[in-house]
């Protein structure tokens, strides 16, 4: 396809700039909201006498033939054209005639790519938050189920105290209902401002209504300085960072996965359907699917790593380095549209194995703290108590045992302040319901987080 801005150059263009130059191959995807750009500025053009209604009724006949033809598969999307908006005008041209001509009237590509990026993005924001909601209600779900299993919690890699594996995974959903908040945020401001009709740079002399094609478009108002409208992308940005929070969220999970469904933890076993095998070990049964997620954070970090430094160094307005604006960015929807659709039917399918986690936490000592208090109740000095507990402590490790098998009589050789009760305030199910301040590891406490969180997302 020739190019649209021929005419000033005296000799046609290197075959091997073309290549360099063309965007086809990744801005195809915006051809719907291209057109979608392109309906309602050719209905604004003609509103205000810019363009004849005949014009107006010949581009919008012309247009929906495209998207249909693109839906039916009767028009493939020519890879040799420069871009997306190239492709749609020149085709439209081929069906209209003249009127396909002047659909570019008052507009520069570079507030059209403005705008079709802003509403690429925010059909694919919508697709990930509803994504987001679908592993915070499995996990909801897998928590309500597990509420009651008790397990160590860890500091350091390190058994420390009694939570329910409940209390563990909703910690996730609390992460993933703040990105779920972030990303509406940034879509919230990518919304405040339509740059369509800022042209190249300084506007156009054609009486636009601005107001008009904002509204239509579903934006609060025409960007307010056109030179910002066309050079502004702190919303792939926002977004992307936005979405480098919520993987780095997801990959958390993904390592305590990885961990739980190992041999030497088993509190989870994963659905054959989400893992691999080996080609060399029979008994393998690897979690690909969280080392992948795992790995492809990095992907994400990258992408908004691309954004931040594509756009630290170039002046005003447009710049053809800010090209590189979509492949980073629409990588980072497809990688995290990607995990998130494979993470919830993992996460929905997994088996918990709450014998496992029991055993852990009480070979894990979990419930010391639980005995220091103890004593402090019955009137030892906070730091004695501790000493006392710890001296139990590395006893029942020489000895084998846990202190839930320590004799009465044991105890008592430790401190005469021990008695009969002292089982029940070790006992590790008690710990952790005796666990009571708000937002802690009872039963109560994480079903009352899971209505919180479904009312939240019922918002």
């Amino acid at each position: 396809m020739p190019q649209l801005w021929q005419g000033r150059a005296s000799k046609a263009v290197d075959s091997r700039v073309n290549d360099f130059n063309s965007s086809i191959r990744f801005d195809a995807r915006m051809i719907e909201q291209d057109i979608r750009g392109s309906l309602v500025h050719s209905a604004m053009l003609g509103a205000q006498g810019i363009i004849s209604a005949q014009d107006v009724e010949d581009i919008h006949k012309g247009l929906h033939s495209i998207l249909d033809d693109l839906h039916s598969g009767a028009l493939e999307i020519d890879p040799t054209a420069e871009d997306v908006h190239t492709f749609v005008e020149q085709t439209l041209t081929a069906r209209v005639g003249d009127a396909g001509k002047r659909l570019h009237t008052g507009r520069s590509r570079n507030d059209q790519v403005a705008l079709d990026i802003r509403l690429y993005l925010r059909d694919a924001a919508a697709t990930l938050q509803k994504e987001i909601k679908d592993l915070i209600d499995a996990i909801c779900t897998k928590a309500e189920e597990s509420a009651g299993y008790v397990m160590p919690g860890y500091t350091h890699l390190q058994r420390a105290q009694p939570v329910s594996f409940g209390h563990q995974l909703m910690a996730y959903a609390w992460m993933l209902l703040r990105d779920l908040g972030r990303m509406q945020d940034a879509v919230r401001r990518m919304d405040a401002e339509c740059p369509l009709g800022s042209g190249a740079l300084a506007g156009t002399t054609y009486p636009l209504d601005r107001f008009y094609t904002a509204r239509k478009l579903g934006f609060a108002a025409p960007c307010h300085n056109s030179i910002d409208g066309v050079s502004d992308r702190d919303f792939c940005i926002e977004l992307c960072a936005a979405m480098a929070t919520c993987m780095m969220h997801l990959s958390r999970l993904s390592e305590e996965v990885i961990l739980w469904c190992s041999w030497e933890f088993r509190f989870v076993e994963l659905d054959d359907a989400f893992t691999t095998g080996s080609s060399i070990m029979p008994q393998k049964k690897n979690p690909d699917v969280t080392e992948l997620i795992r790995g492809k954070t990095g992907r994400v970090y990258g992408d908004l790593n691309t954004l931040l430094v594509m756009m630290k160094g170039i002046p005003l307005a447009y710049d053809k380095d800010m090209q590189e604006d979509k492949e980073a960015i629409f990588d980072a929807v497809d990688t995290l549209d990607l995990c998130l659709r494979t993470l919830t039917p993992m996460l929905a399918t997994m088996t918990p194995r709450p014998e496992n986690m029991r055993k852990a936490a009480a070979h894990g000592f979990i419930n010391a703290t639980d005995c220091a208090d103890y004593l402090t109740k019955k009137g030892m000095p906070f730091r004695d108590a501790y000493k006392c507990t710890g001296t139990m402590v590395a006893a029942c490790i020489r000895e084998g045992k846990t202190l839930e098998e320590m004799s009465l009589e044991e105890f008592r050789r430790y401190s005469p302040l021990f008695d009969r009760d002292i089982y029940e305030a070790i006992d590790l199910t008690r710990c952790c319901e005796g666990r009571t301040s708000y937002g802690g590891p009872t039963k109560a406490s994480v079903l009352s987080q899971i209505a919180d969180v479904r009312a939240a997302l019922a918002q």
